[in-house]
């Protein structure tokens, strides 16, 4: 059984989709850690609510290894799965977890990424591009931002109707639908 961290900043819902998703399948994998850089934030919340720790992390921390790699091993961590975590891994972890940590991006990478990329900035530069589709990229993670090897993507239509709250719409749906099953695929074989 592989244990997993999900890195996260913000509201949650793919840490939870995910969480649930292998609470009904613990032969497969479990969440042991969620680890979160703003106390605010929702995921803690959820977290807490599926009786998973949770760490609350400040960017020095995230930039320690010994502290990183400590907290890490405390919780026997196979896997990171970035769930909208807006840090930069550091090269440390990158090295350590090789093609061990994942991430999602509300875009088809290599379009709309990067640096400040995220969330609704993406949804915003899709609509004013004038795309036609849009969609979700699974990727390993690597010291660059949004640059490591593609495992999946999904595509959605962008209508002339849309708004950046559609597609945001649009992109949870297929988060939701995709990303715990893409983690069993390529990490839980």
């Amino acid at each position: 059984m592989k244990k997993i961290a999900i890195f996260a900043s913000g509201n949650g819902s793919n840490a939870e989709n995910i969480i649930r998703y292998f609470n009904e399948k613990p032969q497969l994998a479990e969440v042991s850690l969620v680890v979160c850089n703003k106390s605010d934030a929702g995921v803690l919340k959820r977290a807490e609510d599926f009786g998973v720790p949770t760490a609350i992390i400040s960017k020095s921390e995230l930039n320690n290894s010994d502290f990183m790699l400590g907290l890490l091993q405390k919780h026997s961590v196979d896997i990171i799965v970035l769930a909208g975590f807006l840090l930069m891994i550091p090269a440390f972890l990158t090295n350590h977890y090789k093609n061990r940590i994942v991430n999602i991006h509300p875009s088809l990478l290599p379009d709309y990424g990067g640096k400040g990329m995220f969330g609704r900035h993406v949804h915003e530069a899709v609509i004013a591009a004038g795309e036609k589709q849009t969609g979700i990229t699974i990727h390993l993670v690597t010291d660059k931002y949004d640059d490591g090897a593609i495992l999946f993507q999904a595509k959605t239509e962008v209508t002339a109707e849309d708004t950046p709250e559609s597609v945001e719409a649009k992109i949870h749906h297929l988060e939701k639908k995709y990303f715990p099953q893409m983690i069993e695929k390529f990490f839980c074989p």
